[in-house]
């Protein structure tokens, strides 16, 4: 990733959490861990974890709702030439450390 996705993706980042902690229905707790941005800057994917854990398809719905309400805010942020189109994706990286945290914290 070259410095400038890397920028775009930090600032995709912060954008989403913060519109997402406001639109959230307070039912769960949304947190962005990271976004990725193509090489190209046309697609973006936000990686999230919810909590409580059984309201992940709920949120996951939610989220790709909203997804063209986040676009028209990176549109007024962001300042580059093409928006990226913004996928969301539960971050499976983040489950696994706490699974892995969970069992050492077992022993």
């Amino acid at each position: 990733m070259t410095a400038r996705n890397e920028k775009v993706a930090k600032v995709i980042k912060e954008l989403t959490a913060e519109f997402l902690g406001r639109e959230n229905n307070r039912t769960s707790l949304i947190t962005v861990t990271f976004a990725t941005a193509s090489p190209d800057l046309k697609r973006a994917t936000v990686f999230i974890t919810v909590l409580p854990e059984e309201k992940e398809a709920d949120v996951l719905l939610f989220v790709k709702r909203k997804r063209s309400e986040v676009r028209e805010l990176l549109k007024k942020k962001l300042e580059i030439k093409t928006i990226p189109f913004i996928d969301f994706a539960i971050d499976q990286g983040e489950k696994n450390r706490q699974k892995i945290d969970e069992l050492l914290r077992a022993k």
